[in-house]
């Protein structure tokens, strides 16, 4: 079995993906700091997976320990590479903590794997990296626009940096470009876990719905969409996991064109933030206490994806759709009631 190392791996995406890792032939380790993240989510991975994840607490801002986790691994075949901060609207309000956090980590990691000369990185992008677009869907080939958050930029440097990096390596490369990733594993063992008043719709659709949350606002409803709300691609969680592993066996299988190669990962569909809650209250069977606030800064106005580059070359398509995503985040915030020990320790939600 080759062994991967994922970053972040008690985050949302990170968990999700290990699951997938393991199912489909890889050893996994983990390295997280568990500053935004829980590592008892480690737990729910091994339920559904029979298999015991080793999670290095360490932040990778600090070089040297980051080297040491590399260093104890030497047979480490491919890195997946999702630990960053991620709140739109936190970056906004703390860029350089987003700068320093997001960029610094990448920087050490990368120089660890040219360093011990791991053949494969895959880095989690994001479809902010196109800003503002004129046109949509987004190819690959759409023009980056200036982002629309420090966060945003943060994946527009991060691209940068490991594209540079690449060109003249033994090593090769993947740039996966997600939408908005949504849903829990369908087993209720794992999902999202955000701390403090969510960031992201649909945790905050969930929480609203179970009383946590007194009312959920929609930011805006006068843009330029069909309805006046935000639209956006949500692609499920446990499609998305699966888009890394199939990127993991394509560079494996050196069927890579280039060091450094980028794909989108959405479901192709654009949903607009009112459809969204609209596809809840149907799944749950729950009316929704919402209002309509202003609209919110770094919030892009449409985007969704063109998603057939991904299909081509990576062989990979979405399975879950809209009321599947809405299903499985209500039964996993149904299995969190009564279990707030999940919580324990955490401030703050790393991918």
């Amino acid at each position: 079995m080759k062994k991967i190392l994922v970053t972040g791996g008690c985050g949302y995406i990170g968990s999700h993906t290990i699951v997938d890792l393991v199912q489909h032939g890889y050893e996994v380790i983990s390295i997280d700091n568990n500053s935004r993240s829980t590592p008892r989510i480690l737990d729910g991975v091994e339920k559904i997976t029979g298999k015991e994840i080793k999670n290095y607490k360490v932040d990778l801002c600090n070089y040297d320990d980051t080297y040491a986790v590399i260093q104890e691994n030497p047979d480490i075949a491919g890195v997946i590479h999702f630990a960053a901060y991620k709140a739109v609207g936190e970056s906004v309000e703390k860029p350089l903590l987003y700068f320093e956090n997001n960029l610094l980590s990448l920087i050490n990691l990368l120089k660890c794997v040219d360093e011990f000369k791991i053949p494969h990185f895959v880095f989690s992008s994001s479809c902010t990296v196109y800003g503002n677009p004129d046109v949509i869907p987004v190819t690959e080939e759409t023009p980056p626009k200036p982002a629309e958050s420090p966060y945003g930029y943060t994946k527009q440097m991060g691209e940068q940096i490991v594209s540079e990096t690449f060109k003249h390596s033994v090593s090769t490369s993947v740039l996966l470009r997600y939408f908005n990733p949504v849903g829990a594993h369908p087993s209720g063992f794992i999902g999202e876990l955000p701390i403090g008043k969510p960031q992201n719709l649909v945790p905050a659709i969930t929480q609203t719905a179970i009383g946590k949350l007194p009312q959920l606002t929609v930011y805006g409803n006068d843009y330029p969409t069909r309805d006046g709300s935000c639209l956006r691609d949500f692609i499920h969680v446990c499609d998305l996991a699966h888009a890394h592993t199939l990127a993991l066996d394509y560079l494996i299988s050196l069927k890579n064109f280039s060091p450094c190669e980028v794909y989108n990962l959405g479901s192709g569909n654009g949903v607009t933030v009112l459809e969204a809650i609209k596809a809840f209250e149907k799944v749950s069977e729950t009316k929704l206490n919402y209002k309509i606030g202003p609209r919110r800064s770094g919030d892009v106005v449409a985007i969704y994806a063109n998603n057939n580059k991904a299909k081509t070359f990576l062989g990979w398509e979405a399975k879950f759709d809209l009321e599947e995503m809405m299903r499985t985040a209500w039964q996993w915030e149904l299995q969190l009631k009564g279990d707030e020990s999940l919580f324990e320790g955490q401030n703050g939600d790393l991918n």
